[in-house]
């Protein structure tokens, strides 16, 4: 899908030399996939402390059974 967007070249240069990238292609499409995976991390983080577990479950007890 062709896609005109106006970057500020000295940002996709500066990428480019970090990420090593050889082309603005590259570089844009690895700062989106890193932009997904940490919003999906965010994601995963707002979960901790949001799940209520039973006081009364007893792991040990389930490990007895087999």
């Amino acid at each position: 899908m062709p896609t005109n967007l106006a970057i500020d070249d000295k940002l996709i240069n500066e990428a480019r030399t970090i990420g090593g990238h050889r082309t603005k292609k590259a570089v844009v499409t690895e700062a989106l996939e890193e932009y997904i995976q940490r919003r999906k991390q965010i994601e995963v983080l707002q979960l901790f402390n949001a799940i209520d577990y039973d006081p009364e479950y007893d792991y040990k007890e389930q490990r007895k059974k087999k």
